[in-house]
């Protein structure tokens, strides 16, 4: 018997052994990629750091809703600028081109072709390469691609001279995401499946382009109706007519987008993108300068020589005062300190925090910020979501960096737009070592 026992002592040895022979018997890790961490396109480094949050001037409204607090913020990338309508309409141009590809066109061309003896499962991907060579709405000479498109339009009375006009109503973006959140309040709850914290969501992708009238009752404002979103002219001009929801969904897209092309190369992926907690966006504004009012310092929203320092509503309505009458040019005005533009006035920014007038006195002092996902069915007081900046139509007193206010996160406005960012992971890119 004892050496029977000896035989299997040897036989799983070997076994262990024959796993993997490398590092002397050690454990040395799993092989990977290395990955260093470098700026995204259009983006800067936020260096994380501690910073009083709240106000730092005197609090004109009396609502005691900004108390100071010393908190603590991780390293980020956060987009130079106000996503622009050019950047926007990259997505509304995808998401339009995958229903035409999918649900009108039927052409095998446009789907990756599985390979031979491959074991393909029927799931069909664009070829986005090809589409690229070959755009859905390029009607050349032997293209039948017009006619099969033909539905996509606004039909019957719809029609206005008879124009071949996208119906925008189609254009809506199916994505999920995990309620990482939810599922840790319920990790211990035996019953709940994973399904159970997919956020899954539909949404139309086209900004109410309406809005410029909607939010101003007596005002001629049909020009920037006409040709904001789609006039080239302000290509790189701010997005608005977006909601919370839309912005969010703009932020998986980007994420699967990227993600996409990493895949393609063999590359790791970075932190998913998304809306900036109230905390990172304040943080950001003020550019490492501590208890100043705005984010080129101030305390004045106009420098030495006079000139104001940001896109806003002047005095009683002198609206062009500050050099434009609606928005500007998303890289108007000088950056602050971190290298950001208009963290301060053009459009108003959606965050990614849910609004709570007293959130500074419950939130943690590490990476703070206040988050519920409302449900269609809640009370509109719980869709609420942080806006911060100020815009185009404000008074100076909510550019500050520490002014906060909210609004419903299905409503769309002229003056709200967004910016992203993605968390830092791996190495400091500053590490030379």
């Amino acid at each position: 018997m004892k050496q029977i026992y000896f035989l299997i002592a040897v036989l799983a040895g070997g076994i262990l052994s024959g796993c993997h022979n490398g590092g002397g018997g050690e454990v040395t890790g799993v092989p990977q990629r290395s990955f260093r961490s470098e700026v995204p396109l259009n983006m800067v480094y936020i260096p994380g750091g501690s910073f009083l949050m709240g106000q730092t001037d005197q609090d004109v409204t009396f609502s005691q809703i900004a108390q100071t607090k010393q908190v603590t913020v991780s390293p980020f990338f956060m987009d130079q600028t106000e996503i622009s309508n050019t950047q926007y309409k990259q997505y509304v141009n995808w998401v339009r081109d995958s229903i035409a590809i999918v649900n009108y066109l039927a052409d095998q061309k446009y789907f990756i072709q599985p390979k031979a003896g491959s074991g393909a499962t029927g799931q069909k991907f664009i070829n986005w390469d090809y589409v690229r060579k070959n755009p859905v709405w390029n009607f050349r000479k032997g293209n039948n691609n017009a006619a099969k498109l033909q539905t996509m339009y606004y039909q019957g009375q719809d029609r206005i001279f008879d124009r071949n006009e996208v119906d925008v109503r189609l254009l809506k973006y199916n994505y999920a995401v995990m309620g990482l959140r939810g599922a840790a309040n319920n990790k211990n709850n035996k019953d709940m499946k994973r399904s159970d914290f997919i956020l899954r969501d539909t949404v139309n992708v086209y900004p109410d382009t309406l809005v410029w009238l909607s939010d101003f009752a007596y005002a001629a404002n049909e020009p920037m109706v006409e040709g904001y979103f789609s006039h080239p002219a302000f290509r790189n001009y701010p997005v608005v007519g977006v909601t919370w929801r839309q912005a969010r969904a703009f932020n998986v897209w980007r994420t699967r987008f990227n993600d996409s092309y990493k895949d393609s190369r063999g590359l790791p992926h970075r932190s998913p993108y998304s809306l900036p907690t109230e905390a990172e966006f304040e943080y950001a504004a003020r550019g490492g300068r501590i208890g100043t009012n705005y984010p080129w310092g101030g305390p004045y929203i106009k420098n030495a020589k006079g000139c104001l320092m940001a896109n806003f509503k002047p005095g009683r309505g002198n609206y062009t005062d500050d050099g434009g009458a609606y928005t500007v040019n998303v890289r108007s005005y000088f950056p602050n300190d971190y290298g950001l533009y208009n963290m301060a006035g053009n459009v108003a920014e959606w965050t990614a925090s849910s609004y709570d007038p007293s959130s500074s006195s419950f939130v943690s002092d590490m990476s703070p910020t206040f988050n519920y996902e409302a449900k269609p069915s809640d009370p509109e007081i719980l869709k609420r979501k942080v806006v911060r900046g100020g815009s185009w139509k404000d008074v100076g007193y909510f550019l500050q960096n520490s002014t906060r206010t909210y609004e419903y996160q299905d409503t769309a406005k002229s003056y709200i737009g967004f910016r992203c960012v993605t968390h830092y992971v791996g190495r400091d890119i500053r590490d030379k070592r």
